[in-house]
């Protein structure tokens, strides 16, 4: 029944109702079904513990539509509902099924984006343009990704790479992939804005996406210490370091949140890590240290990860953002801690291996010198003995 699909519960574990028992048009569209959120889902969705996990594609796709309604960008930019729902269909058919950079990653960025804009009360600035820019990046920001990184294009010569002469080549490519998208008139959700204010738009998802390249991260994390202690909101230079900085903090977030949804997505990560370098090996191109699954471990993956990239970068957030520390800091400390707890427990046990190994080697050796005297102790005797010795020949 209608009442009982609207009621759905996402586990016997975890008790939030993801619809409305109100919703009565839930089967009306007939590309994917439109739910109304239940409150406990509205609310959850602007926090960092919300559990992507428990999320079908279409369930996903009607949370972003929520999103651009509750943020007001539907009404401010003049969006077409049915195109909105059409242009959100086509992002998920463009993000392809690697391990991690996925549909369900996409999702898991933009929905901290709308949790950080809530969270930082943003929405005290009252600028439409600022959340567009900030959700729209972060629905289109790894459009595309084949899955294996920048390094790889590189180095392989890919096309991306000759493309894009080597520079950014899938961020490059995640930007234009979203505005092939939005060049289709059944998915431009820009079509009733002015030339002027598009361009604009543009420009700037252009320039969020290119900052997600790690290989910018110090040069952005630099320029945004410059500016963070007298901030600004009406320096227009300021607001675009920020912009830049959110998505960053958005696409790496996964740590912030609880372990239980944040732990799956490193497996998920060295996966397509593992699959890369093996690809490296096979192709005889230089193997990405920290993607060879024949050193690298969870723990090892994300202990310099957090305590060199993430808490840094959050570290410097939150003396703009000082409600920030609680809900992400701190969970990301924590996170640093149990990876290295982690790391202690692996070290052991390498260690242990190790030591049984060494043992081992050593009892074979032990036996084969033990063989090998008895042997020739055996040897010696018989031919003393002289009674195996016939015609001359030796013993054998």
């Amino acid at each position: 029944s209608i009442l009982s699909r609207c009621c759905r519960v996402l586990s016997t574990d975890s008790p939030l109702t993801k619809y409305s028992v109100l919703d009565v048009s839930i089967n009306l569209h007939p590309l994917y079904p439109q739910y109304t959120l239940s409150m406990e889902t509205v609310d959850t969705l602007k926090t960092p513990t919300f559990d992507v996990w428990h999320w079908e594609h279409n369930e996903m796709l009607s949370c972003l539509e929520f999103m651009y309604h509750d943020l007001g960008l539907v009404q401010e930019f003049n969006m077409n509902p049915i195109t909105l729902k059409r242009w959100l269909l086509c992002i998920r058919e463009n993000y392809r099924t690697n391990p991690f950079h996925n549909f369900r990653h996409c999702f898991c960025v933009t929905q901290m984006m709308y949790g950080i804009i809530h969270l930082c009360r943003l929405q005290v600035q009252e600028d439409a343009l600022l959340f567009c820019v900030l959700m729209t990046s972060a629905v289109c920001h790894d459009l595309d990704h084949p899955g294996y990184n920048n390094t790889y294009q590189i180095n392989a010569h890919t096309e991306l790479a000759i493309r894009y002469n080597d520079s950014s080549p899938l961020e490059n490519h995640h930007c234009a992939v979203a505005f092939q998208i939005l060049g289709q008139p059944e998915n431009n959700i820009f079509s009733n804005i002015s030339h002027e204010l598009f361009k604009q738009i543009r420009q700037s998802i252009i320039r969020l996406i290119m900052a997600t390249d790690m290989a910018r991260h110090g040069d952005i994390l630099d320029s945004f210490k410059k500016v963070v202690n007298n901030f600004d909101f009406s320096e227009e230079e300021h607001v675009k370091i920020l912009q830049m900085v959110l998505i960053k903090c958005c696409d790496i977030s996964n740590e912030v949140r609880p372990m239980n949804v944040s732990e799956p997505w490193v497996d998920c990560l060295l996966e397509e890590y593992f699959m890369q370098s093996d690809r490296e090996k096979s192709e005889g191109l230089p193997v990405t240290p920290f993607m060879d699954r024949d050193t690298v471990t969870k723990a090892k993956a994300q202990i310099g990860f957090i305590k060199f990239v993430l808490i840094p970068m959050f570290e410097v957030v939150i003396k703009l953002f000082p409600q920030m520390e609680e809900v992400m800091v701190l969970p990301l400390r924590e996170a640093r801690d149990h990876y290295e707890e982690l790391m202690q427990i692996e070290e052991a046990m390498s260690e242990v291996s190790e030591h049984r190994r060494a043992r081992l080697t050593e009892q074979r050796e032990s036996s084969k010198d033990s063989f090998q005297k008895t042997q020739i102790i055996w040897v010696r005797k018989v031919e003393s003995d002289g009674s195996l010795l016939q015609s001359g020949r030796p013993w054998c």
